[in-house]
């Protein structure tokens, strides 16, 4: 015996709130019959949401994966590249939410939720992705307001962006940089448009979720709470 709203969410329905709502707007049927808040599920029982069977839904899944440098970001690779997916073990097909260059590394999810990476991925939702780089040579202000502004990169200007130094001597510079755009190889060529080449890159956040101790190749399961946190971004 399983409370309903666990039973639900281990099944990919959604998170246990999601669920507890779910159950509240009566669309939860155990047995043909509409299911209440605080009710349990038994071995056997006939599970629906909105008249579809719980047993055949898919369980969705959510990994944070540190790509590091030497993966190509996708499923599968003519050229016979490494693949990020050579790093997780799951028992789903999974698929990576955006990209990160082949020489990029940091914070990349993982999931088969195609619905939660659309909403990732769609410009009009504006997620914030912040970064770490290391670039050669100093970084003026000026500069770093050309950034924030924003840089005419592949025909058109980027959006604003934050940048923030965080160490420089006479020859590299270390900063945060946050975007919220998802153009092929963004922040490179946005450092490349004020003169200034890109010598490491790690993603670190995506919102407010960030990396954090993850060392290079390690994954993890995201907690509810961080599930819940990316579909309401």
């Amino acid at each position: 015996m399983v409370r309903l709203n666990k039973y639900l969410a281990d099944r990919g329905v959604g998170s246990r709130r999601e669920c507890d709502r779910l159950i509240a707007d009566g669309v939860v049927k155990i047995n043909g019959k509409t299911a209440t808040t605080g009710m349990s599920v038994n071995e056997g029982d006939h599970v629906t949401v909105n008249n579809k069977r719980v047993a055949d839904m898919q369980k969705k899944y959510y990994v944070m994966l540190h790509k590091p440098k030497g993966y190509v970001t996708t499923v599968k690779d003519d050229l016979g590249r490494k693949t990020v997916m050579d790093l997780v073990t799951v028992d789903a097909r999974l698929y990576p939410v955006g990209r990160l260059d082949y020489d990029t590394e940091g914070l990349l999810i993982l999931t088969n939720d195609g619905e939660l990476a659309n909403r990732l991925t769609h410009p009009r939702n504006e997620v914030n992705k912040t970064y770490v780089a290391r670039i050669s040579g100093m970084l003026s202000e000026q500069e770093r307001k050309q950034l924030e502004n924003g840089v005419l990169i592949d025909g058109s200007k980027t959006a604003p962006a934050r940048v923030k130094i965080l160490k420089k001597d006479q020859h590299h510079t270390r900063c945060e940089i946050t975007i919220h755009e998802g153009r092929n190889r963004q922040v490179k060529k946005m450092f490349e448009a004020v003169g200034k080449e890109v010598e490491f890159l790690k993603r670190v956040a995506v919102g407010d979720l960030r990396l954090g101790g993850l060392k290079r190749g390690e994954y993890r399961f995201l907690k509810d709470n961080e599930v819940e946190y990316l579909k309401n971004l």
